[in-house]
């Protein structure tokens, strides 16, 4: 939701003082009899109770309405300067420049992540993405993950993720792919709903507190399931039977040591489209090692010959250097 601009707060201090001023003009001209700019004067110099003497000599009746309008004037006066403290020590000016910044670059969001729910997985997914570069925008109405996003400066809404007008001010039209990481299943469910009708064709990744929600969370729409509890029991049991291999794939995917494992997805009208492996150059020397190629289907060919063609929706996973992940990406434009 737009943040109010502050100056809007001194609205009613701007009406109560604009009457203030008319109603002292008319009562000037119509029981002193004064011109519209004596009496303008008077009202002013009144109101603000800089003590001047008054323009003209008054009678017993102007007097009393000279009272009045310096009881009513000063405590308007002193309304507006109220106002304006409180504005000042909720920084109110700050918060909405800052609010118009933040609205601005959800402006920019294209092919994007949204994350609903900053939590301990999603702060990690946070992390994640800060260290692959990729662009992202943090869903959360909970006061203490409000607090950390906003001092860790990542780009935010403060908002229910399940509710349509919060995804369509996260940019879901144009996003990329949403991630629910929400503690409650109940509230995923929603969320994964709420999604899938905005954007039928969103990738959606969803976390399943327990294993029987997974089905009800793929029945809502969600691409793809994640259970952290069996997620952590499949990799301790990795790791106490097969280490070493568990270390080779983490140092892949990670890229460490100079090497990396990455996914390219072919899409329609780029020129890798109805050619062969071979064809499209991703054989050759410098592109890297192709490792499988995943059809639109949903068939997996692993180690595949150079034969094989690819397709709009095809993926392809390499294996190799910086430089030759990059040149296969290339290929495939």
């Amino acid at each position: 939701m737009r943040m109010e601009h502050p100056l809007l707060r001194f609205r009613l201090a701007f009406i109560l003082l604009a009457v203030v001023i008319v109603v002292g003009v008319a009562g000037y001209m119509l029981i002193d009899g004064w011109n519209f700019l004596d009496s303008f004067y008077m009202v002013i110099i009144t109101i603000s109770t800089v003590g001047y003497t008054e323009v003209h000599p008054q009678g017993v009746a102007g007097r009393m309405f000279s009272t009045g309008l310096i009881v009513v004037g000063v405590a308007t006066m002193l309304y507006g300067f109220g106002v304006f403290a409180e504005t000042l020590t909720d920084n109110a000016f700050g918060r909405y420049r800052r609010d118009r910044q933040l609205e601005r670059d959800l402006n920019h969001l294209r092919d994007h992540f949204i994350i609903c729910g900053y939590g301990r997985i999603g702060t990690r997914i946070v992390a994640e993405f800060e260290e692959h570069k990729v662009p992202y925008v943090v869903i959360d109405q909970t006061e203490e993950a409000l607090e950390r996003i906003r001092a860790e400066r990542h780009l935010h809404i403060e908002g229910d993720a399940s509710k349509e007008e919060i995804l369509k001010q996260a940019g879901i039209d144009r996003a990329r792919g949403l991630v629910s990481a929400v503690d409650s299943d109940e509230r995923a469910v929603y969320i994964v709903l709420a999604a899938r009708a905005l954007n039928p064709n969103l990738y959606i990744v969803a976390r399943a507190g327990r294993p029987e929600s997974i089905r009800r969370l793929e029945l809502a729409g969600a691409t793809r399931t994640i259970s952290p509890y069996l997620m952590a029991g499949h990799r301790m049991a990795e790791l106490a039977i097969r280490p070493a291999m568990v270390d080779v794939l983490d140092t892949l995917h990670h890229g460490e040591a100079g090497i990396g494992v990455e996914e390219m997805v072919i899409i329609s009208g780029t020129k890798a489209e109805g050619q062969t492996l071979e064809e499209a150059g991703l054989l050759t020397p410098d592109a890297a090692k192709v490792l499988a190629v995943r059809k639109s289907d949903g068939t997996v060919n692993v180690n595949p010959p150079g034969n094989i063609r690819l397709d709009d929706g095809d993926l392809v996973i390499a294996l190799g250097t910086e430089d030759q992940l990059f040149a296969s990406a290339a290929k495939l434009r």
